[in-house]
């Protein structure tokens, strides 16, 4: 590992129990800072209404930290809208965001159309499947931003069990993402959780980033990020443990092809030779090949968006 990223290991790596919650909110009030939380969700009936409770019980009724609750839906087929809704977000279609801009399917696409319909200074994102959900994953990610105003961006790391067995979750993060970023961007070995779903980050950087609209949306981030305004500007803080629902190996490799072409484009900038991913299932005749297209698309810097800038300027 590097000198520099076992400094950084002692610098920008901190515990929730780091900074209490009246710590803060003094700071949070003493600046005038704002904080949105954006919940990206697709068919989460099941997750998200206790994940907008909590929140609202916790973080806007007990204590103002929390500005808005934001839940922006990709197109469910379920009543994640209604519930979210009934839980005290409030619910934005991805497809009314900027209908200039015909959306695409896909994380990244939920998540660059959130600036345009969220205010806060610290706009910090958490997944709509996560179970036995604390409100520490959102006040321990945002204290940083709040507390220390050289920290642009924090990632939440945690234990990650999966089918009780400790530290087993996260096989993408294993399998490609840590050997990516371990042989190519060495600055970025130390995060724990690289792909993590739960990071906060303050608008000013947000809106000069692309996005990949896929799954590739977290390790493009965390890299522009560095290239940005670089390592000791980034930071993680330890939430505890992440229960979600875990995806099939099918899945889980059609994700890993989506994160292997976020970091080609940022190594080359260059074009995939075969923008697609052939995995194969056992049928009636033996073994059939499916064939799956890989995300080939960014979205610009929000910035650069006119709305966006209108909005700003109004």
């Amino acid at each position: 590992m590097l000198e520099e990223v076992e400094r950084w290991l002692a610098t920008r790596s901190w515990t929730v129990s780091d900074r209490p919650l009246h710590r803060i909110m003094a700071a949070k009030r003493s600046s005038g800072q704002t904080v949105s939380v954006v919940l990206p969700a697709l068919n989460e009936e099941e997750t998200v209404g206790d994940i907008v409770a909590i929140i609202r019980h916790d973080l806007m009724q007990q204590v103002p930290l929390v500005d808005e609750l934001v839940v922006v839906d990709s197109g469910s087929t379920d009543r994640t809208a209604e519930v979210a809704a009934a839980a005290g977000a409030r619910v934005v279609h991805r497809d009314t965001i900027l209908p200039r801009i015909p959306a695409v399917p896909g994380k990244g696409e939920v998540l660059w159309r959130s600036l345009l319909v969220t205010t806060g200074d610290v706009v910090c994102f958490i997944d709509a499947d996560l179970r036995e959900f604390s409100s520490d994953f959102v006040s321990g990610i945002v204290g940083p931003l709040l507390t220390d105003p050289a920290v642009d961006l924090v990632k939440g790391m945690y234990d990650r069990p999966l089918g009780g067995a400790a530290g087993q979750g996260g096989r993408v993060t294993e399998l490609m993402a840590r050997p990516l970023l371990n042989m190519h961007w060495p600055q970025l070995a130390g995060f724990v959780q690289p792909l993590g779903g739960e990071y906060a980050a303050r608008r000013s950087l947000l809106e000069q980033l692309p996005f990949p609209v896929g799954y590739g949306v977290e390790l493009g981030m965390l890299i522009d990020a560095l290239h940005l305004v670089g390592l000791d500007a980034l930071a993680q803080v330890d939430v505890g443990v992440r229960k979600h629902r875990h995806q099939d190996g099918q899945a889980l490799g059609r994700m890993a092809a989506a994160i292997y072409r976020t970091a080609q484009l940022r190594l080359a900038r260059g074009h995939l030779v075969r923008p697609s991913l052939t995995q194969f299932e056992r049928g009636a005749d033996g073994f059939e090949p499916r064939t799956y297209s890989v995300d080939t698309e960014e979205r610009p810097p929000m910035a650069e968006i006119a709305e966006y800038q209108s909005r700003k300027v109004a």
